[in-house]
């Protein structure tokens, strides 16, 4: 059996509406990426249907595991539960509510095969928030760019890819450089960031933009 080449981690909290969609959408993502993939469900206490729909996809398509926690420990803890149970030799992180569309995931693939290592996408328009959650999400990074001792990029998520081997080349713990905002560009030597639908943190390389700014 080919080893796997993607594996797609999303945590799951309550998303019985949004769930169908997603399912459908991953799968077409992993139909047409150029290696075996998978996509980790991360149960995290969800109170609805959620973990129920969860097993179901898994039964009709193998591709889908499920990893159901005891409670809700909250959405970081979610990602490094389902990142313990990946396989893939790059690894995605996104969110189940379709804020981060799955089809991006084929052109983080593409600058991946290119020798990008971390690949993150930024959002320009954050459709479907409230004010108050667009107000203090921007004010929690403009703040943390202003502390922290490297660049911060504001706008930028979960929504990402890592090449496994990418942070233990830096000394990190890869899981943790995924997960934790503090600790996400610091993984980089060298980062640059371009509009949605992605931008990169190119390890060991020049700084770079893709697509090209005008």
């Amino acid at each position: 059996m080919e080893a796997t080449k993607y594996s797609i981690v999303i945590p799951i909290y309550n998303e019985e509406e949004t769930f169908p969609e997603l399912v459908k959408q991953a799968s077409e993502v992993m139909d047409l990426l150029d290696g075996p993939s998978e996509v980790v469900l991360v149960d995290d206490g969800s109170r609805d249907s959620s973990y129920q729909l969860m097993v179901e996809a898994s039964l009709r398509d193998p591709r889908f595991k499920v990893v159901q926690l005891s409670r809700n420990f909250g959405h970081q803890i979610a990602i490094t539960a389902g990142m313990d149970a990946t396989s893939g030799q790059a690894v995605i992180v996104m969110d189940a509510d379709l804020q981060d569309p799955p089809h991006v995931i084929l052109e983080m693939a593409a600058k991946w095969q290119e020798g990008y290592e971390v690949v993150q996408a930024v959002r320009e328009q954050r459709d479907g928030e409230t004010v108050f959650k667009k107000t203090t999400a921007t004010l929690f990074y403009n703040v943390l760019k202003r502390i922290a001792e490297i660049e911060q990029p504001v706008d930028v998520g979960d929504f990402r890819l890592v090449d496994r081997q990418a942070p233990p080349r830096c000394g990190w713990h890869w899981r943790l450089d995924c997960c934790w905002p503090s600790l996400r560009s610091a993984t980089a030597w060298w980062q640059s960031r371009s509009s949605w639908p992605a931008c990169l943190m190119c390890l060991g390389t020049p700084h770079c933009w893709w697509p090209s700014p005008s």
